[in-house]
């Protein structure tokens, strides 16, 4: 996703936000949720969100902190913020003079070797970026297969058994019993 400035069709990139195929979609719903509600926001007003975010850096990250994760400064200007379990992480380079690269990086799995990765280049709302960070940290479940969860990660998972269907209610006296099936057993 891109977002040109003014409208020019093919112009220079105002900012830009990628996530890798494997991103787990309820990260990019929220971020494309947040889009939307900027995008409408300005619609109505004479703001222009989309490329004068007010939002400070520490919306994005406070999150992270009072959920417990890490947070190390590098001179290069550069903070990174990891979770407890080591899988994942937030990278912020709060220096962005002289670089193109992105200003917020997000991770899922091993630095080393991620499953999916999500880049928020120069320019790009923060807004967009604190969503994301809200969404990382989120204690929802989720519902995944096992085949869909990498191996290394599955000790740190917490599995919830899957929601009891509630009995139905008493049926009304009035309904038949249903007939024995006729034919093949299972």
């Amino acid at each position: 996703m891109d977002h040109r400035h003014d409208r020019v069709p093919f112009g220079p990139r105002a900012w830009e936000v990628t996530f890798d195929a494997t991103t787990p979609a309820e990260l990019l719903r929220d971020v494309h949720t947040e889009l939307l509600d900027l995008y409408l926001e300005d619609r109505r007003s004479d703001k222009d969100h989309l490329f004068e975010d007010p939002t400070a850096p520490h919306e994005v990250y406070t999150p992270l902190l009072t959920r417990g994760w890490s947070h190390s400064v590098k001179t290069d200007g550069t903070q990174t913020f990891l979770p407890p379990e080591g899988l994942g992480g937030m990278n912020h380079r709060y220096a962005t003079t002289g670089s193109d690269g992105p200003v917020w990086r997000a991770w899922g799995g091993y630095p080393s070797e991620p499953h999916w990765q999500a880049r928020f280049s120069a320019g790009a709302p923060t807004t967009l970026a604190a969503a994301f960070a809200a969404s990382l940290i989120s204690i929802e479940p989720l519902h995944r297969a096992v085949k869909q969860i990498p191996f290394h990660p599955r000790p740190h998972l917490y599995l919830a058994p899957a929601a009891a269907t509630q009995p139905p209610s008493q049926l009304p006296s009035a309904l038949p019993s249903a007939p024995h099936p006729v034919g093949r057993a299972r």
